[in-house]
């Protein structure tokens, strides 16, 4: 038997509840039921993109990144970080079939077209 004061991994189990696995990402634009299955979307950006009325990953094909950006930064009250802008560039990208890649794929692209924002 272990002593107290080392815990085994039955005694981890025990102290918290288990996760919800995650919904697998989707491969491809078509695959994608649930905002969390965008490549780089997680829960919290999910949170983000249903609070500025985005409930469908279909809806980002037309959508446009900066005014995401913008609208997310209006409604938090605070100047959101630039990367959030990448990861929504890299989500509307994906969905109009582009193929998944990181959001920082993006940050180049972003400052060369939009500057500091």
């Amino acid at each position: 038997m272990a002593p107290a004061s080392i815990r085994t991994p039955s005694a981890l189990s025990t102290l918290r509840p288990p996760r919800a696995l995650s919904p697998r990402k989707a491969s491809q634009a078509a695959d994608c039921e649930r905002l969390e299955q965008l490549p780089n979307i997680g829960e919290s950006m999910a949170a983000d993109l249903r609070l500025l009325g985005v409930g469908h990953p279909q809806e980002l094909a037309a959508a446009d990144p900066l005014s995401l950006y913008q609208g997310l930064c209006r409604l938090s009250g605070v100047r959101q970080d630039p990367c959030v802008l990448d990861t929504f560039i890299a989500a509307v990208d994906f969905m109009q079939g582009a193929p998944a890649r990181p959001w920082w794929f993006y940050t180049a692209g972003r400052k060369a077209r939009y500057g500091a924002v």
